[in-house]
């Protein structure tokens, strides 16, 4: 099978990740919210590096439980700079308690997060696969900004870039990839 030229066809976790998720449609705002905080933990590293690290960050974040991040406390906070499984960045575990009270917010405000990242594209999925390589957009720069405002971080254009491919707002699978056919 003909597969996007950046998988590691070595790394079954990155094969599954790209057959059955990249790029996909998603409304589910657990799973926007996940996604959302490993792309910000990928800053600086690479997107294999985190999802080989994936089932760590699922367990070390409770499941992803956004009101049990939301109350994280100095001594969970140290836990996770202790816990070797994951990125011990305490920058990136400090963001990630913050986004989750601002993606907490963004519900508040628009009924759900998965209405306001949509919202962006009127519910459109915008699909590139032009075969070119893009890391930032007009909209991942819209989205980045308006994130940055509400008080987000690790929210840069290229890590937007990389969410909205992730959750399917962008489709960019390449021309010759079989999974976008």
């Amino acid at each position: 099978m003909n597969r996007c030229s950046w998988v590691n066809l070595n790394n079954p976790l990155y094969v599954k990740y790209h057959d059955e998720e990249w790029c996909k449609e998603s409304h589910d705002d657990k799973y926007l919210f996940e996604m959302l905080i490993l792309e910000s933990f990928q800053a600086g590293l690479s997107w294999e590096c985190i999802l080989n690290k994936r089932d760590s960050f699922i367990k070390a974040f409770d499941n992803f439980d956004i009101d049990k991040i939301i109350n994280y406390d100095s001594n969970k906070v140290n836990s996770l700079l202790n816990n070797k499984d994951i990125i011990r960045n305490k920058l990136k575990i400090n963001a990630t308690i913050s986004n989750a009270k601002v993606f907490k917010e963004i519900q508040k405000e628009y009924g759900s997060f998965d209405k306001y990242i949509w919202h962006f594209t009127n519910n459109k999925v915008i699909k590139n696969n032009t075969g070119e390589i893009i890391i930032t957009s007009p909209l991942s720069d819209e989205v980045s900004n308006d994130l940055k405002i509400r008080g987000m971080k690790f929210v840069g254009s290229t890590i937007i870039y990389s969410y909205l491919q992730a959750i399917g707002v962008v489709n960019d699978h390449e021309k010759n990839c079989e999974i976008n056919s």
